[in-house]
């Protein structure tokens, strides 16, 4: 018989120990340990307590060199989607798919789902937290009722696999969401460490073996991760978040690990009344009614993995009665707003220590890269000095401690995006010698900026007034024309 055995497993990390703890020591997580019960391998005598003797089966060894075939791929029908799956979805790859509630990760799933089934391929629905009317109301809300997409309302994996095995294996099987399946094999609840990590193992095997593109919904914690135990994100091929803020119209599906495709790419999706319709053109939805000449507004030239994206950054400076100033920072790293605050003030000649800053990257897009660094600096000093800056210039480039402007990769990619909506300028760091007049050899219009001291002074010099008498400028407050 086999005896039962009582193990103590987080879940946030997927540690285990043998006792419980009220802190876990791997993530330092207080109050995330909880008692699972698993079976113990049967024992049965000495035989079964020594290793085995068996020989391993040789298998042959290749080299690097040979010819390495494209995997074979399957169209969702969503151009966006594709973009960050990298082609389409990959026969017998597993997608873990996050994002908060409400963000549209059904309704992303249901669309793709209707259309590879309108083309004739077999598509699965299993739906572990709603019943099946409940996703008919949603199909029928969206269009898509006539679709022969295959429905369930199933939790139990052995099920769902026999299921599926069925017959043609399907070309998608989703699975919403992966917190909600259970297996026989651990007698833990549905949603543990241990139950998410054996459902996820069994669908991952299922779907190496019959070739089905398997999609696997997770829930996020609190902090916006994907919960459950860290290694389900290691052992599925593919990690992609839904993003967006339910204030705003458009959502973003990131792309965050990808074997078979480019990491960090991106596919932006505005939401409708009949569902989420593709942008193909972001950059002037991000950058629609934007005040022209309102001073502390800069736009920012950022690379999404390979697509370019313009971004309106905002950044408000006012004056603070608080003895520690407030720093607010949406869609940016906060850490990053630090440093360049500090080298505006070592190396800018400008004092902000007794101001508050806001910064807010329009239309709610998070940007992760070091790039934006400058046309954060030009929007913060063209709040404090009142002055607008040009509307048709574009600001890229990395800020050093020492005040240095670094060359970012693929500007030419940013200057042509910029170009392409009518952009006239850019200010962007010193590039190679003789590349051209922006050192990336497009011919297109730019100012090479060395030092962050050369954006302050030109900001101060040749910035347009507020028009409207909206603000006043007012005068740099500690501005040292030697720096």
């Amino acid at each position: 018989m086999a005896k039962n055995h009582q193990t103590f497993a987080c879940q946030s990390c997927g540690a285990v120990y043998n006792r419980w703890r009220g802190r876990c020591e791997a993530c330092n997580g207080w109050n995330t340990i909880v008692e699972e019960t698993g079976a113990a391998s049967p024992v049965s005598g000495p035989v079964a307590t020594r290793p085995s003797r068996a020989r391993g089966r040789i298998f042959p060894l290749e080299g690097l060199t040979g010819e390495a075939k494209e995997a074979p791929r399957t169209s969702s029908g969503i151009a966006e989607l594709d973009r960050v799956t990298g082609g389409g979805f990959v026969r017998g790859s597993v997608i873990l798919l996050g994002g908060d509630p409400g963000i549209g990760k059904s309704t992303l799933l249901m669309q793709a789902s209707a259309a590879l089934a309108k083309r004739g391929e077999r598509v699965a629905y299993i739906s572990g937290e709603e019943a099946v009317g409940q996703v008919r109301l949603r199909a029928e809300r969206l269009g898509l009722a006539s679709a022969p997409v295959e429905l369930a309302a199933e939790t139990n994996v052995e099920d769902i696999i026999a299921t599926l095995s069925q017959g043609k294996p399907p070309a998608l099987a989703i699975i919403d969401s992966i917190q909600t399946m259970w297996t026989e094999t651990v007698e833990s609840a549905p949603g543990t460490v241990t139950q998410v990590r054996g459902s996820a193992q069994s669908l991952i095997r299922f779907a190496k073996t019959s070739g089905t593109a398997v999609i696997l919904v997770g829930h996020v914690t609190k902090d916006g991760q994907i919960a459950g135990p860290r290694v389900v994100e290691h052992m599925v091929d593919a990690v992609a978040s839904f993003e967006g803020d339910q204030g705003h119209h458009f959502r973003i599906l990131r792309a965050v690990k990808n074997r078979f495709g480019p990491t960090d790419e991106i596919g932006v999706f505005e939401m409708t009344d009949g569902g989420l319709a593709e942008v193909p053109n972001p950059s002037a939805l991000f950058l629609a009614g934007r005040d022209l000449a309102a001073p502390g507004t800069a736009v920012f030239a950022g690379m999404e993995g390979t697509r370019p994206l313009l971004v309106e950054i905002q950044a408000l400076v006012a004056p603070s009665a608080l003895g520690m100033p407030r720093r607010a920072v949406v869609g940016w790293d906060p850490n990053r707003l630090s440093m360049v605050l500090a080298v505006l003030e070592a190396h800018g000649g400008i004092r902000l220590g007794g101001h508050d800053v806001y910064l807010n990257v329009a239309g709610g897009l998070r940007i992760s890269e070091p790039a934006a660094d400058l046309a954060v600096a030009a929007a913060l000093v063209s709040s404090l000095s009142g002055a607008a800056l040009p509307s048709d210039a574009v600001y890229f480039g990395e800020v050093g401690l020492s005040g240095a402007v670094r060359p970012v990769a693929q500007a030419p990619a940013r200057l042509k995006e910029a170009q392409k909506l009518g952009f006239a300028k850019a200010l962007m760091p010193q590039g190679r010698e003789g590349a051209g007049r922006d050192g990336s050899g497009t011919g297109f219009p730019a100012e090479s900026l060395r030092h962050i001291a050369d954006l302050v002074a030109g900001v101060v010099a040749s910035g347009k007034p507020v028009r409207g008498g909206r603000r006043q400028p007012q005068r740099m407050p500690a501005y040292d024309d030697e720096d």
